[in-house]
C-alpha cells in the first residue's frame, strides 16, 4: 500500500474518531470501554478494515491512544496489547474480504477476526491485571464476556455500517480508493 495523503489522513480521521469515542465512552461508563464487559462502541469502525486497507494504521492508532485513558490503571499494558489485538484483528479482516466479491457469505463473517482476538487477548490482559482468580478461570470468563460485548458491536453497529457504506455507491468507491 502506497502511503498518500489521502491514505494517511483518512487513517488520522480515522484513529481521532476511534480514540474520541473510546475516551467519551470511558468518561461516562468506564467499565463498558474498559472493563471486564467490554461494550466500545468505536469497535464497530472495524468493519472498515475490509473496504480500504487504510483504516488498518487508523483504528491502531486509535485504540493506541484511547487506551492510555484506561482509568482501570494499567494504559501501558492495555496499549501494548489492546493496539495489537486490534492490529491483528484489522489485518485479519482485510485478507478476510479479499474474498468477499467472489463469496458473499464472507461479508457476514467480517465481525469475527475482531471478536476472537480482542476475546483472546484482552480476555488473558484483564485476568492478569484485573480479575482476582486464577489465571485459566479468570482468562475463560474475560474471554466470554468481552468476545460477547465485541460480538454484539460488531453484528449490532459494525454490519449496519457496513450494509449503509456498501450500498452508498458514492462513498463505497470513495473508500475503495483510499
Amino acid at each position: 500500500m502506497e502511503l498518500t495523503t489521502r491514505r494517511i489522513a483518512f487513517a488520522g480521521i480515522l484513529a481521532a474518531v476511534y480514540a474520541a469515542l473510546t475516551v467519551l465512552e470511558g468518561l461516562l461508563a468506564p467499565e463498558l470501554a474498559y472493563g471486564t464487559i467490554q461494550f466500545r462502541f468505536a469497535e464497530a469502525l472495524t468493519v472498515l478494515c475490509c473496504l480500504t486497507p487504510a483504516a488498518i494504521p487508523g483504528m491502531a492508532v486509535g485504540c493506541f491512544v484511547s487506551n492510555f485513558f484506561n482509568p482501570l490503571g494499567f494504559s501501558a499494558v492495555d496499549a501494548v496489547f489492546g493496539t495489537g489485538a486490534t492490529l491483528m484483528a484489522c489485518i485479519a479482516t482485510w485478507l478476510m474480504s479479499r474474498g468477499m466479491e467472489k463469496k458473499s457469505w464472507i461479508f457476514w463473517l467480517i465481525p469475527v477476526p475482531t471478536i476472537l482476538f480482542n476475546a483472546v487477548i484482552i480476555g488473558a490482559e484483564l485476568a492478569i491485571f484485573v480479575d482476582n482468580r486464577a489465571f485459566l478461570p479468570g482468562w475463560g470468563y474475560n474471554a466470554l464476556t468481552v468476545g460477547a460485548g465485541e460480538a454484539a458491536v460488531l453484528f449490532g453497529l459494525g454490519l449496519p455500517l457496513l450494509l449503509w457504506l456498501r450500498k452508498d455507491k458514492r462513498v463505497n468507491s470513495q473508500l475503495k480508493s483510499v
